[in-house]
């Protein structure tokens, strides 16, 4: 309890030295939040493009069922095919009856024997993407391949460009950070220097001198998490309806309540973890 005492002492006789730590502490993590939204959303996103159907195949008209069936097969059999749809010709003709059910005009001139039948077609991996279409291109039952290498592709750059700069925002103002509470610490300790050692004489350890010193550290970490996370969840849900709108069904939002729990959690452990290493450094620095 007197650590606890002793560390509140310390936080209220010098409020501007703590604010300044708490500030550094809540940026740290208001940026940590933020890229951790934007790389989960991101990776959620990849996610939705991989579930679709990734590769579409039409058929000529005189593709046989039949060798159409045994096509399928080969596909199956080369392992990079996590599913492939058939579309026939009467459900292609559904599909294009309700995409233009507003246009009479459209539905009038299209029947079942105008449209191809096709395959859609989802790989395991991205990459296997290429090997799947070549595959198509070369079959003389495929008129034409299309599938979608550039959109995931496009996101995959981005995803892993902002996980380099996150990472490096990250790690760089986490040692500014170690380093402002650290000199902010250090100061105390040498405004202290008449007190300790008045209780080093008196018979106190070092580590009854240091432990308050240690805690104050935590607690600048720990409020700097808390307000860091608060603010960049409050940006998200504030934003949330507008995202849902641009995303337009990509199942990303809204973020589960359980999820943002469990990242203020690593936040606050992780931000623990800041405070002990700056305080004891300024620690050993300083207490010499």
């Amino acid at each position: 309890m007197s650590f606890a005492k002793t560390t509140w002492k310390n936080i209220r006789r010098s409020p501007y030295q703590a604010l300044a730590a708490i500030l550094i502490m809540t940026l740290t993590f208001l940026v940590i939040s933020f890229f951790t939204f934007l790389l989960v959303g991101s990776s959620k996103v990849i996610t939705y493009f991989e579930s679709k159907p990734q590769v579409t195949a039409f058929f000529k008209n005189e593709a046989k069922q039949s060798d159409i069936n045994s096509l399928e097969n080969q596909l199956r059999s080369t392992g990079k095919v996590a599913s492939i749809k058939f579309v026939s010709k009467d459900e292609a003709l559904k599909i294009y009856r309700e995409q233009n059910k507003n246009d009479p005009l459209l539905l009038d001139l299209v029947t079942a024997d105008v449209l191809p039948s096709s395959f859609e077609i989802s790989t395991i991996q991205i990459e296997d993407m290429g090997a799947i279409s070549n595959m198509l291109n070369k079959s003389t039952l495929v008129s034409d391949v299309i599938y979608q290498k550039d959109v995931v592709s496009t996101l995959s750059t981005w995803t892993s460009a902002i996980r380099k700069l996150g990472a490096g925002l990250i790690i760089l103002l986490s040692l500014v950070s170690i380093f402002i509470m650290a000199t902010i610490i250090g100061i105390k300790i040498s405004q202290k220097k008449e007190d300790i050692e008045i209780m080093k004489l008196i018979g106190a350890t070092n580590w009854y001198i240091r432990w308050p010193f240690l805690t104050e550290g935590v607690v600048y970490g720990i409020i700097g998490a808390i307000l860091g996370w608060a603010f960049a969840t409050a940006g998200l849900l504030y934003t949330t309806p507008f995202l849902e709108s641009f995303l337009k069904g990509i199942p990303v939002l809204p973020a589960s309540y359980l999820d943002l729990l469990a990242l203020l959690g690593i936040e606050v452990v992780f931000a623990a973890l800041l405070g002990v290493i700056s305080s004891f450094l300024a620690v050993l620095r300083y207490s010499k």
